[in-house]
């Protein structure tokens, strides 16, 4: 959420930004309800100023012995409009703050303009494609030759989008959760586990809500989310807190199942493991000094580019471009890795800075030895996100033999060099 005076002072960059990420928001409304409200306790201050003098008139005639009806009357009437003026004014605030939780961040300024995915910026590479004298198969085509995964069991159990994972499949899941936290504690972040659903307070705080409410799944019944991701309850754990400043940056790691009803489009690009309704990630979550916020985000990129380096796993970074970022971002990264039986990229991570956005929704404040506590700035970033990780090591390490090697950074992990039919 943005800062009402920010607003005030920064309207047309407002504006623009919110056009940019193409969205619709009604500033105008905001910036008169916010006047009537500043109008309007101007007004109640004034009011009450005035009863407390008259409830010193009253005090002075009745030490006097005179009589002080009229002025009884007076500050009783003074009440009653003070009443009517509170309720116009609690009324006003939640308006307003329903509008501002309307409001996209603003992009930085060092994001690129464009409002297509066409016209995001690759600023890096790292690795190379494979080369082989054979045909590169897609991962599902692997993936049911050697029995890894189940798609038509797991559409049988709860619908497309749910796969079964089999035997060496279930234990490449299980090896790269455990790789990703470990190398995750390597660089400094604390492992936790999370609840997988939250309530509506905690999708507000990250802008799940009322941004993605139709992507998330609902339990209606308990009024509880299932998490879309671990940013939504890792982030919520400083919800209304303050900090020390020494003890920033504060580093979390944590696996959680994720969960979106939205599946995208038809075609290849739901195909197999592209697009899922459920699938695991490992998230990487920061609470920073806004001073530093910019470095750290370099910083998170680092740790997610490492994990597909040391899985020798093709990749480029795109920097997005501000009509491609999402509602909460001031600035993001993407990592697509190479996805070689497929011959296209695929996104395994995104890594986003949220500045003071997600901390003033949450009321997440830091506080160093003077001055009064001040927004910290959060980012966050996959660590990876497991199913398109699985199908570029299924697709990039196939052989002619029509087995899969296991990457080396993986292999204590799983407890064998090669993936072989079942």
């Amino acid at each position: 959420m943005l800062d009402i005076k920010f607003i005030r002072e920064n309207l047309e960059v407002v504006k623009a930004g919110a056009a940019q990420k193409r969205f619709e928001v009604d500033l105008d409304l905001i910036v008169n309800l916010d006047d009537e409200r500043r109008g309007l306790i101007k007004e109640v201050e004034e009011l009450k100023a005035r009863r407390n003098k008259a409830s010193d008139e009253v005090a002075k005639l009745k030490k006097a012995g005179q009589n002080a009806d009229a002025t009884i009357t007076e500050m009783r009437s003074v009440g009653d409009q003070i009443k009517s003026m509170d309720d116009r004014l609690k009324s006003l605030e939640q308006q307003l703050q329903k509008a501002l939780l309307t409001v996209p961040n603003v992009p930085h300024p060092s994001t690129p303009e464009g409002s297509t995915p066409a016209e995001n910026v690759s600023i890096a590479s790292w690795g190379e494609a494979p080369k082989t004298d054979f045909k590169l198969k897609p991962h599902w085509e692997i993936a049911e030759k050697l029995k890894l995964i189940d798609f038509a069991t797991g559409t049988k159990i709860a619908g497309s989008g749910f796969p079964v994972y089999i035997g060496a499949g279930a234990r490449l899941q299980r090896a790269l959760i455990n790789f990703f936290l470990e190398e995750g504690r390597n660089r400094g972040y604390t492992e936790v586990m999370p609840p997988i659903v939250v309530n509506a307070e905690s999708a507000t705080g990250t802008g799940q809500l009322p941004d993605k409410e139709d992507q998330m799944y609902v339990v209606t019944r308990d009024e509880f989310y299932l998490i879309p991701t671990a940013e939504v309850p890792v982030t919520n754990m400083h919800r209304e807190s303050v900090i020390k400043a020494e003890q920033l940056p504060i580093k979390y790691c944590a696996y959680t199942p994720c969960f979106r009803r939205e599946a995208g489009s038809y075609g290849k690009d739901v195909r197999g493991l592209n697009r899922l309704h459920q699938f695991d990630k490992v998230e990487l979550i920061k609470f920073v000094h806004p001073e530093t916020s910019y470095e750290e985000l370099e910083s998170l990129r680092s740790d997610a580019e490492h994990l597909l380096q040391l899985l020798k796993l093709p990749y480029r970074v795109l920097l997005m471009c501000r009509g491609d970022m999402g509602f909460t971002q001031t600035k993001k990264y993407d990592l697509e890795v190479w996805s070689a039986g497929q011959e296209r990229w695929l996104e395994v991570s995104s890594c986003s800075n949220f500045e003071a956005f997600q901390a003033r929704r949450m009321n997440i404040k830091f506080k160093d030895g003077s001055g009064k506590p001040e927004f910290l700035h959060t980012l966050n970033g996959s660590g990876l996100a497991l199913p398109r990780i699985v199908s570029a090591i299924l697709e990039n390490y196939q052989t002619d033999e029509g087995t899969v090697l296991v990457p080396s950074a993986l292999r204590s992990y799983m407890g064998m060099d090669v993936i072989k039919s079942a």
